[in-house]
């Protein structure tokens, strides 16, 4: 146990021997504020404050104090140093979160300098930010006049979380959810929209702002995790001197009140907006919302958890699969499920692709099956399985681009907020063995349905239907508003808004000295990076590679297949192949049965097709097909049978199952547009400059979208859907008769017994000789496409053909993108532009330079930022921290660690593909010795006008524009 610095005193200390820590809190004296620490072995350090932020109306208050927050502060009264410390730091995570009720500020780092020096940062920007109203205009929101400078131009509504959040109500999902939780909650903070509507945040006052800082953010409402080997003592010591210091304890409460429960039953309808070229048929979202309990006990969360288990945790379940099978819609809704995060909890399902007419057959459905269940029960065996899928998630460590210590922060978090028990949320085996003795009673889930459905009044039944003039209507409010506006200004008003505007932009093309921040630089930098070791050996007639790392008892397991030559028309079929062989059932059994063994024993069995240009050549491919899971150690023979049924015998010959399967996908893919718009922009961006980028384009990107678009839509012919599974079983038949090899992540006293599974399944399998390798045809040609959807807000890209990952010009090129978004595209594009992001990097799988903007207000100004941050680069000097500070943000992406079975997995496939240590180390040292000269030269390289290739997604109302700028329209 650490020391106790003297402003604190410890409550408790008490051991989560599950995940090999131990759990101290502690109390400041003299304010109140609380201190979560998770002391473990582990040198990756992570650190997080917290504050309850309960806003009482959809302005997004809290929202933009996030943002504002992180704009300057007392000690470093620079305009950004929250983007200036991802640069100037070795960090392996950095960002800041506002939830539903609370607002958190994150970081993790390897490096005890770097984690100190976030420390200070982050202290001081929550405690002590300058929240200029600068700031506030420029991350929030505020009018201006186009031009700026023209007190006689029309006037806009401007703000990053402006159009952030218009960004993110684009999505049918978010306004499915805002308007749901609106209903459910109608009294309490959840009513409102904590992001902030784009309709209400022009209502927020700068002064509201300040004040919502000062009454929230005390360190009386604070909350501090840390997580890993630095003692509490420590930590607490900084807390004092950095930040508490002076401080007395606020009266202030936030707690949240319990909701008032309904006497009856609710049902609502509403509209979201759709783009008008769009067909509305099959778009309506029909969704039944239950208010819980509190969350605040851990046997009650843990029971709703298992009851939605039950009912939805996979196909075989009662509830997902009528819901899967019905026809009154084409999927499952996304928000089926339960949300244990808000003080009390809600339980949701329902139906997406369907029709307003279908509401009360939707909800005589979902009670059918209630009724059922709580008449006969479930079965002992499916609930067996999700207390296993609870243990399971308990005890896997996670990591990767979200640090396990920040992932078990969050956990601790939740109940910690609210009043429960942060070790109860930790070590979750003493109630998992309370429910394995409850679950005995068949009583008992029948009992669980009752209670907190069936007998429970507080239910919302929605139904949300698209709108094709909805966007129009509100494009027609907002300019009425701004008219309005504009009508009341006096003409000392009209220049106080120009007159802002300079000031904002003087402020924004201001350049701070960064030696105001702390720092790490390259001389901090590990000599090498740490990369997981396995040994490789033949057996059962196939190499066999094994890691063995620190699984916290769980075993790996992946099936890993070299793709052999295949057409066309089985290349298109590939995707569709993973995301359907892991969904079938196999071994005879059916899907409901497969389904059931899979949860049984197993996280899940996945299935993917990793396909890679090679090291030195990037029209050069090398494809796989891997089948992959997870288990405890005790299921390991369990998941190796499951493996070899799935890669061997997957049914095709289940239809229906196929025709749900496909349409869910699209269902998925079609919502995940503007969530992911800026990713499918540079796709498409890229799809020219080599195989790899052309199928990623073809199979997941805008592209993809269509193409499976068209073809659920042409299996509404049934003998269309026969023809497909009997091509998919085809392409499995053919797959299984390649060469493979197998992948192993354990740790190391299970290997004898994983060892012996492997002899047992695979020893009598016939050797398969080599084939001829799968290959992709050479691919260089320009792109220059808009692709139309619903989005009130734009997602920009623009490529450039490059080079591979090992070409001496790598390095540069990987270090350019973050100079580019570090000195010009930040500000010209976010803060300036009113983007929620932007920026530019390298990608070497594909040989593409690419840039993006995310949730954009702009189009053609944004590919002009592009083009003039190029010459910005060339047309003048560049002190020496702009070159470090990019090759830190470089460095520190390769060096983040993932988890234990991440990083042997990541190894593993790099060395399949030619990314060996060797050359690894190699690529990151030519990082660390890139120069300014290097940057230019790349630049001038690589950068030319006339090879760019520009792709936009877009609302079809700019389809004109895209013409303008050379751009083919492609509808979605």
């Amino acid at each position: 146990m650490s020391d106790v610095h003297p402003a604190f005193e410890l409550l408790r200390s008490e051991p989560i021997s599950s995940l090999h820590l131990t759990l101290e809190e502690y109390r400041h004296t003299a304010t109140g504020a609380r201190h979560l620490h998770l002391a473990s072995d582990d040198g990756h350090n992570a650190f997080m404050v917290a504050f309850r932020t309960v806003p009482e109306d959809s302005t997004g208050v809290a929202h933009i104090l996030e943002h504002t927050s992180l704009c300057g502060s007392k000690r470093y009264p620079v305009r950004d140093p929250f983007f200036m410390m991802t640069r100037r730091s070795l960090n392996t995570f950095m960002n800041a979160f506002t939830g539903a009720d609370w607002t958190a500020y994150p970081f993790a780092s390897q490096n005890r300098k770097d984690f100190d020096n976030l420390l200070r940062v982050y202290l001081d920007a929550v405690f002590f930010p300058n929240l200029d109203e600068l700031d506030f205009a420029q991350e929030g929101h505020r009018v201006e006049f186009e031009p700026a400078d023209d007190a006689n131009g029309q006037l806009v509504f401007k703000g990053v979380v402006f159009n952030e959040m218009k960004g993110a109500m684009s999505n049918p999902v978010s306004t499915l959810w805002q308007t749901l939780s609106a209903e459910l909650y109608p009294t309490v903070t959840y009513h409102h929209n904590s992001g902030g509507d784009p309709h209400h945040i022009p209502d927020l006052t700068y002064q509201q702002l300040r004040d919502f800082h000062r009454t929230h953010y005390h360190p009386s409402n604070a909350l501090f995790l840390t997580y890993g080997d630095i003692p509490a003592a420590d930590h607490q010591a900084r807390f004092q001197a950095l930040a508490l210091e002076g401080f007395a304890r606020d009266d202030h409460d936030f707690t949240i009140p319990d909701e008032r429960r309904f006497d009856a039953p609710r049902s609502v309808e509403a509209t979201y907006a759709l783009d008008p070229a769009e067909e509305t048929r099959a778009k309506t979202h029909i969704v039944l919302a239950w208010l819980l309990g509190r969350n605040d006990d851990m046997e009650t969360v843990l029971k709703a958890h298992l009851l939605t288990g039950v009912l939805l945790d996979n196909s075989a379940s009662p509830l997902r699969r009528a819901l899967e099978t019905s026809k009154l819609g084409t999927s499952p809704s996304p928000l089926c499920g339960l949300d244990d995060s808000p003080r009390e909890m809600s339980f949701s399902c329902g139906l997406e692709g369907s029709e307003p007419q279908h509401a009360e057959a939707v909800e005589r459905l979902v009670f059918e099956v209630l009724n059922d269940v709580a008449e006969k029960g479930a079965p002992k065996e499916m609930v067996e399985a999700v207390l296993h899928q609870l243990e399971l998630s308990q005890r896997e460590i996670g990591g990767g681009h979200f640090p396990y210590g920040l992932q078990l922060m969050l956990n601790a978090m939740t109940p910690a907020m609210h009043g429960g028990d942060p070790a109860h949320a930790l070590e979750i085996d003493p109630v998992l063995k309370k429910l394995r003795a409850d679950i005995e009673d068949p009583a008992f889930i029948p009992a669980l349905v009752r209670e907190l459905l069936l007998d429970n009044p507080h239910r919302v039944r929605l139904t949300l239907a698209p709108d094709t003039a909805q966007a129009e209507r509100e494009a027609a409010a907002e300019a009425a508003r701004l008219a309005t506006i504009r009508e009341g200004l006096s003409e000392t008003e009209k220049r106080a808004i120009v007159e802002r505007a300079a000031a904002l932009e003087a402020r924004q093309n201001r350049h701070d000295d960064p030696e105001r921040l702390p720092k790490v630089g390259i001389e901090d930098v590990p000599a090498e990076l740490k990369i997981a070791r396995g040994e490789e050996h033949e057996q059962a007639g196939m190499p066999i590679a094994w890691y063995p790392q620190g699984t916290n008892g769980l075993v790996y397991q992946e099936l890993v297949t070299e793709l052999p030559e295949l057409s066309d028309e089985e290349t298109d079929l590939l995707p569709l192949l993973s995301s359907l062989m892991g969904e079938v059932g196999s071994g005879g059994r059916d899907y409901l049965e497969t389904q059931a063994l899979q949860a049984a024993v197993t996280g899940g069995i996945g299935v993917r097709t990793p396909i890679r240009g090679a090291v030195d050549d990037v029209q050069r491919v090398r494809g796989l097909f891997v089948v992959s899971g997870k288990a405890l150690a005790r299921n390991q023979r369990a998941l190796g049978e499951l493996i070899q049924e799935t890669f061997e015998s997957a049914r095709f010959d289940e239809l229906s199952r196929i025709r749900e399967l496909i349409a869910q996908d699209r269902a998925d893919l079609e919502q995940g547009v503007t969530g992911r718009g800026h990713s499918l922009a540079m796709s498409a961006a890229g799809a020219g400059m080599s195989p790899t980028a052309a199928l990623s384009h073809r199979w997941s990107g805008l592209l993809g979208i269509r193409k499976l678009k068209a073809l659920d839509d042409s299996l509404e012919d049934t003998d269309h859907l026969g023809a497909l599974a009997a091509r998919l079983a085809a392409l499995r038949d053919k797959l299984a008769a390649a060469p493979r090899r197998m992948l192993v992540i354990s740790e190391e006293e299970q290997q004898d017994a994983i060892a012996g599974t492997i002899e047992a399944l695979w020893s009598d399998r016939p050797a398969h000789a080599a084939a001829a390798p799968f290959r992709l045809d050479a691919v260089e040609h320009r792109v220059m496409e808009a692709w139309t959807t619903s989005t009130q807000v734009n997602f920009a890209a623009r490529a450039y053909p490059a080079v591979a990952a090992a070409h001496p010009d790598a390095p540069a090129l990987l270090v350019l993108g973050n100079v580019l978004r570090n000195g010009f595209l930040h500000r010209a594009i976010r803060e300036q532009g009113g983007a929620y992001g932007g920026g530019a990097g390298f990608d070497a799988d594909s040989g593409a330079f690419r840039f993006y903007s995310y949730r954009d207000p702009r189009l053609e100004e944004t590919l002009a930022d592009f083009d003039a941050s190029i010459g910005w680069l060339l047309e003048r000097d560049h002190p020496w921290h702009t070159v470090e500070e990019a090759i830190l943000g470089v460095v520190s992406r390769i060096d983040q660690p993932s988890s234990p079975a991440g990083e042997a997995r990541i190894a593993y496939y790099n060395g399949l593909n030619g990314r060996t240590p060797e050359h690894r180390n190699r690529l990151r040292q030519g990082v660390l010795a890139v120069t300014e000269a290097d940057l230019k030269r790349v630049a001038e390289s690589y950068l030319k006008p006339e090879r760019a290739s520009t792709a936009l997604v877009t609302a079809s109302g700019n389809a004109d524009k895209a013409r303008a700028l050379g751009l083919e329209i492609r509808a979605l």
